[in-house]
């Protein structure tokens, strides 16, 4: 039942739909890809049980806990998840969709980075999909990615830095297809983890 664990933190939500919501960040080692804009560190991490995570976390108030990585479907099970809803807490993931999501997951974030098709097999319904551009890639058509509540686009940052051209493209590709929505990271703007 042990995770490899990278790193714990508490903070709030910088991005998509639930931005701005305080919450337990689990961030798992390990990753399936390698994105070029990635700004995650998600190798070497340390072992630790249900147990010894709930130790780490249980200080804080909030009841909400993000599984983010690297991929956090690589290692998270139904099991680990049902030990945290015993304790009371509603549980989210970040995935790039290339595995099945446990069924005990709340609240689904997929942010595909590439085989936009296959997600769809894997991953019929979410609750929100988030996909990084820079500007001038190609923005796939809404219609191949799985159902979701809410359809974010994601203007990638230079490390903390925001790239204005970038923003200027998910912007005006928003404004003639907006059943996109802009998610900036918010977290970056205002410096916090």
């Amino acid at each position: 039942m042990k995770l490899n664990i990278k790193e714990i933190f508490y903070s709030l939500q910088g991005e998509g739909g639930r931005m701005g919501e305080a919450s337990v960040f689990i961030r798992l080692a390990k990753c399936n890809l390698s994105c070029s804009f990635c700004d995650t560190d998600f190798l070497n991490g340390s072992d630790m049980n249900p147990d010894e995570i709930f130790d780490a976390i249980s200080e804080y108030p909030s009841k909400w806990i993000i599984w983010t990585g690297g991929e956090p479907t690589l290692q998270l099970r139904n099991e680990h998840l049902q030990f945290f809803r015993d304790k009371g807490y509603k549980q989210a993931i970040e995935t790039n969709g290339t595995h099945r999501v446990p069924e005990l997951i709340d609240y689904i974030t997929c942010s595909p980075k590439q085989n936009y098709g296959k997600v769809k097999e894997l991953l019929p319904e979410v609750d929100e999909i988030r996909i990084p551009v820079k500007s001038g890639d190609s923005i796939p058509d809404i219609s191949i990615f799985p159902k979701a509540k809410k359809y974010f686009l994601s203007p990638v940052f230079d490390g903390k830095e925001i790239v204005k051209a970038n923003v200027e493209y998910v912007v005006g590709y928003i404004l003639t297809h907006p059943e996109w929505l802009l998610s900036l990271q918010m977290h970056k703007l205002i410096d916090i983890e």
